[in-house]
């Protein structure tokens, strides 16, 4: 038995983006509870090259929504990058989530040989939905999540890999 593109792509970005809103509202209580500026954490990043945690977010969020638009052959929604607190960076992630579950199987399943362009200023990557799908989209995803979870992690935000897993 075969998995779908539809069961490779949408489940777990909805699964990923569920626990990345989840791990916010554990660092918004830590810095509650500590009374910190959540600002620091919003703009906290592990290296001084690196995005900070807003910026991770809004990546993450694009990369799901983005990919699995483009496997279902449709254009993504646009989301403006205007977060500067944890409730936009949640209602970012809720807007993610709600256009994910409109997808259907039956858009996104047969995609595995869809030819997929991404235009970027100094290069140009083209794959087949499948190459797409498993070397570029899932990857940018779970790197940008798991970015968000470090930077939280790294300033003491008490996050484990049950929270980076979320459900388990």
């Amino acid at each position: 038995m075969s998995i779908s593109m539809y069961h490779a792509a949408v489940p777990p970005f909805v699964r990923t983006l569920g626990s990345l809103s989840a791990i916010l509202d554990k660092a918004l209580a830590h810095a509650d509870a500590r009374k910190i500026d959540p600002s620091v954490f919003l703009s906290s990043r592990l290296y001084p090259d690196m995005y900070p945690l807003l910026k991770q977010v809004q990546i993450a969020s694009d990369n799901a929504k983005g990919s699995a638009a483009r496997l279902a052959g449709i254009a993504p929604p646009v989301f403006e990058d205007t977060e500067v607190t944890f409730a936009d960076l949640k209602e970012r992630i809720k807007k993610t989530i709600d256009f994910l579950q409109t997808l259907t199987p039956q858009q996104i399943d047969g995609s595995e040989g869809r030819d997929i362009k991404l235009v970027f200023p100094s290069i140009t990557l083209e794959f087949t939905g499948m190459d797409y799908l498993l070397t570029f989209a899932q990857p940018n995803v779970y790197f940008h999540a798991s970015m968000a979870y470090a930077i939280l992690r790294h300033n003491g935000v008490e996050v484990g890999k049950a929270d980076f897993l979320g459900g388990v």
